[in-house]
């Protein structure tokens, strides 16, 4: 059975973009990059809101990459050996292999889905993860704290949720980012 993980970059104030609807502030360097190299290599399935996966889509094409590090064309195979599952209402076609389109988040669903992989699945999207989150779903939390405080936007855990969660692992990176890794604990 594959664990259920909600991963993020988060600002140090809690937020997965800024008011403006801006990453640049969690643009990862070689290190990093690297750390989420090894935790994507684990992942078989990747949940996306339609937004998260239209961000995380540019991985699709190789246009960019031509002088990209070696550290960013490996994420890119990396995602592109993931199967991915879009959750959106709207979105009529995707544009990449690998991925299909649920029309909505049906919880039974992500369980059997969780019970049949043989590897992990993650989810990204700070909406669909709150759903995940109220239905007893995710299993792990790794978040990357990164040294800024953006002042607002996205929160990066759902409010009106209250989880017990116990600390697995963490690290620092010499550019300041801090890695933490949580397993949730739901109440019985």
């Amino acid at each position: 059975m594959g664990r259920l993980i909600y991963a993020a970059n988060v600002s140090l104030d809690g937020f997965i973009e800024d008011e403006a609807g801006a990453l640049d502030w969690s643009v990862p360097d070689e290190d990093v990059h690297a750390f989420w190299n090894e935790h994507e290599r684990h992942i078989g399935t990747s949940l996306y809101g339609r937004r998260m996966y239209e961000t995380m889509r540019v991985w699709e094409s190789d246009d960019w990459l031509t002088n990209a590090p070696p550290v960013v064309r490996e994420f890119a195979g990396i995602w592109r050996d993931t199967d991915k599952v879009v959750y959106s209402a709207s979105l009529t076609d995707v544009s990449s292999a690998r991925t299909r389109i649920e029309r909505q988040f049906e919880p039974a669903a992500v369980r059997r889905l969780k019970e049949a992989s043989v590897s992990d699945l993650s989810i990204g999207g700070a909406q669909i993860a709150g759903e995940a989150f109220r239905h007893g779903l995710v299993d792990e939390c790794v978040l990357l704290l990164c040294p800024v405080i953006v002042g607002g936007g996205k929160p990066a855990l759902p409010s009106g949720v209250r989880l017990d969660l116990e600390l697995l692992d963490h690290r620092r990176f010499g550019n300041g980012v801090v890695y933490v890794r949580h397993a949730v604990r739901y109440p019985s």
